[in-house]
């Protein structure tokens, strides 16, 4: 009885460590509609060395672009200019909030964005995933060698 509750003490445990590991990868798809004449942000919140990778697509009827740009924490502005069809990467180089712009000012035609992006975070250098990973790697081989010198008669 003892030793069941041991196990499912542990097995609780892994799956509490499981369960943070996996909120920490962040890949996103979404879709919205950029009404003519207005203008939709979306913020990402990133910290330093984090690498981006950000795509969209434009659905619409006749004109099929829109004005596209980056404001950066330290008030930059990158402008893509008019764009259908979007691929950018970066890497972070200061912490606060990248806010992207999608304008359909210009138009008065409702446009369909699907936007694709991806944050891959970085621990000393190594990315975040292989970094956990090698963490879960050394904690399973501990876990091992203490059940076997537990195990090994005296």
């Amino acid at each position: 009885m003892m030793r069941s509750r041991k196990l499912l003490a542990r097995l609780l445990f892994i799956m509490m460590i499981f369960q943070i590991i996996v909120q920490l990868a962040q890949a996103t798809t979404t879709n919205f509609t950029v009404k003519g004449g207005e203008e939709v942000t979306k913020t990402l919140n990133l910290a330093v060395e984090d690498h981006v990778l950000i795509k969209f697509t434009i659905v619409a009827q006749s004109d099929k672009t829109l004005r596209f740009y980056i404001t950066y924490p330290n008030g930059t502005v990158t402008d893509f200019g008019k764009r259908a069809v979007f691929s950018h990467s970066f890497v972070c180089d200061a912490e606060g909030n990248y806010v992207l712009h999608f304008s359909n000012t210009e138009s008065p035609e409702d446009k369909f964005v699907t936007l694709n992006y991806e944050i891959e975070h970085y621990i000393f250098g190594i990315p975040q995933m292989l970094f956990l990973t090698i963490i879960i790697v050394l904690v399973c081989l501990a876990a091992v060698t203490a059940f076997v010198l537990m195990g090994k008669p005296r």
